[in-house]
């Protein structure tokens, strides 16, 4: 059965290499976001929240070693870089300083905020962060790298509108940080302008920084994720959606947090008309793994961590994945949930897939 799963991945792979042959319009990705694309930046950080990373399990499956991601291998980013043709793109603080890195460079950083950390310790809730390295300071990395890259307008031009631009998925750990303070979902609510405007911010930065092509990523279905359904489990069914078993309230404030930012990048598109402004719908193709698990080659039931310190949702705030009391499942391919929070390689893979080439980019990517 494991054999069967192994060959039914890699030929997934090839297909979706495939579809992209005649289309590889990209010499370049530049990325932003948090922990669901960060390849490496964050251990390179004096920042001490979440080292658990910069050890086995995270990394086991296909890089055999740890590097930074917070899975058991590659991550969306990876699988679009590859589908492209193009190498992994290598976390900024791995970059020897004045490098031309041509292909593209990683900006993300887990734990990272698209509102600034001020914002946070103003609010009395900044001991909650794992980082400082918000989307403003990744913008600053990016203008830092740009001066490597190119040194006139004409010339960055040129090497920008053959490069994809990829920004988010960022701003969970703005709610997240928040909720664990105490606040509440209707409290939340009033907070999205803010996360939302950051975001579109920094893709108006980058666009009069001369990105052309940027894909911009919704919320994920946080609701469904072993941490939520831990942290705010809820003695009331009907807090649950019968189907998925995911917490029905939280995923529905992600959903207004996608509506927003949807609505602000139609403004963005009537502003910079020549750029292609693309909505990642990572809600919509996550969704579709939690409502047939089976039918990705993931078990059904109860959603569960493959890492972690037991429960009905194998997630223990004390002993996550990577702490004593924490073991990995055998098989990580028959899981959607990693370690609570993230995401397995298989399932990143499967929402890479969708939004490639399965109608969850608007408009498409390949286009």
């Amino acid at each position: 059965m494991k054999a069967m799963k192994i060959l039914v991945f890699f030929f997934c792979c090839l297909s979706l290499r495939s579809a992209l042959s005649s289309h590889s319009r990209y010499d370049a990705i530049f990325n932003l976001g948090d922990s669901h694309s960060d390849t490496g930046n964050y251990p390179r950080t004096d920042a001490t929240a979440f080292l658990v990373i910069k050890s086995l399990p995270y990394g086991e499956t296909f890089f055999r070693r740890p590097t930074g991601r917070c899975s058991n291998g590659r991550l969306i980013v990876d699988f679009i870089a590859e589908a492209f043709g193009l190498p992994y793109l290598p976390p900024y603080l791995a970059v020897a300083k004045g490098a031309r890195v041509r292909t593209g460079v990683n900006f993300a950083v887990t734990g990272a905020t698209a509102v600034d950390p001020s914002y946070f310790y103003a609010q009395k809730i900044g001991q909650q962060l794992w980082t400082n390295d918000s989307l403003s300071v990744q913008l600053g990395w990016f203008k830092n790298l740009k001066k490597s890259l190119c040194t006139t307008k004409q010339a960055c031009d040129e090497h920008f509108k053959k490069s994809l631009f990829m920004i988010g998925e960022i701003g969970e750990n703005d709610y997240m940080f928040s909720l664990l303070s105490g606040r509440s979902i209707k409290q939340l609510r009033a907070f999205v302008p803010l996360v939302v405007g950051a975001i579109t911010r920094a893709i108006s930065v980058l666009i009069e920084e001369g990105a052309v092509d940027l894909m911009v990523s919704g919320q994920l279905p946080v609701g469904c994720t072993s941490m939520f359904l831990t942290v705010f489990q809820s003695t009331n069914e009907s807090a649950y959606d019968k189907r998925t078993g995911c917490l029905k309230a939280y995923n529905a404030f992600f959903k207004y947090h996608n509506n927003y930012l949807k609505q602000k990048l139609e403004n963005l598109r009537q502003q910079y008309p020549h750029a292609r402004i693309m909505y990642a719908d990572y809600y919509g193709v996550a969704m579709s793994i939690y409502r047939s698990p089976k039918h990705y080659g993931f078990y059904g039931g109860t959603p569960r961590a493959c890492c972690g310190g037991g429960g009905p949702h194998n997630f223990n705030t004390t002993a996550v994945c990577g702490q004593t009391g924490a073991t990995p499942c055998k098989d990580p391919s028959a899981f959607a949930d990693w370690d609570g929070i993230h995401f397995t390689e298989s399932a990143y893979h499967h929402i890479a897939k969708g939004l490639i080439s399965g109608g969850f980019t608007s408009p498409p990517l390949l286009s």
